[in-house]
């Protein structure tokens, strides 16, 4: 029996990406996934059908409250429980920190509503189910760039520090259920497959010389899950970059 046989895990913004990776890791592990994303109908879908073990896709914009409590609702009446939250859905659009004028009111909402209020929405009304869990937990996918003033723009970064911040506020008040959150740094995905001078410039000073990948991701999120005695760790995974920057 693998190890997670049994439990029912929600992947936000799982049809592709670094979601995609955490969906296929708990698959593996036993787990039933639902996998979410807000657009990506056909993609999603195929990653439910090829994770097989009963994993379904589920639509859903989280920056909607409405479809959050969907999310939940239906996931809980399908399966009967929830074990898992994995809020790893997230928008960025690239800024110069420097130009303030450019991070225009729309862009700053959109950022924080997707990252911060979607994020908040879902813990809260999983919080209930996976305290009936034997061990419920949420994995906080943040970046970084909230725990540096780095980031794709200074409203990224924002809502990343309030994510980290949340984590430790839920796992200290939430209690049995643990909550953690993976900081990842440069990931190769598809959303930053063209930020070719990023990628080089982390080569160039980053301690392992590489960006991260995906799996490197769902490995430490799966490491939180199985980790029984964690909770309000912000896990740094971003190959030593901020040991030097």
């Amino acid at each position: 029996m693998a190890e997670f046989t049994g439990k029912v895990a929600i992947v936000t913004g799982s049809s592709s990406g670094i979601g995609e990776a955490i969906a296929r890791r708990l698959g593996e592990a036993g787990a039933t996934v639902v996998v979410n994303s807000a657009s990506s109908v056909e993609a999603g879908t195929a990653v439910a059908k090829s994770i097989g073990n009963g994993a379904v896709y589920m639509k859903g914009d989280i920056s909607k409250k409405d479809d959050c409590e969907r999310l939940i609702n239906e996931t809980v009446a399908k399966f009967g429980r929830l074990d898992i939250l994995v809020n790893n859905a997230g928008w960025t659009t690239p800024i110069p920190h420097h130009d303030l004028d450019a991070l225009t009111d729309e862009i700053f909402m959109k950022t924080f509503e997707v990252n911060v209020y979607g994020t908040w929405w879902l813990s809260k009304l999983a919080v209930p189910h996976l305290k009936k869990s034997e061990d419920g937990n949420i994995v906080n996918i943040t970046s970084v760039a909230g725990v540096r003033q780095m980031g794709s723009s200074m409203a990224y970064s924002m809502t990343k520090a309030a994510l980290n911040q949340m984590t430790k506020l839920m796992a200290k008040s939430c209690w049995p259920v643990r909550v953690n959150a993976v900081a990842p740094g440069l990931i190769a995905t598809p959303w930053t497959a063209d930020w070719g001078p990023q990628h080089e410039a982390i080569k160039a000073i980053a301690p392992l010389k590489r960006s991260g990948t995906p799996e490197d991701c769902a490995e430490a999120t799966f490491g939180l899950l199985r980790s029984r005695y964690a909770t309000g760790q912000i896990f740094v995974v971003d190959g030593g970059l901020t040991l030097v920057q």
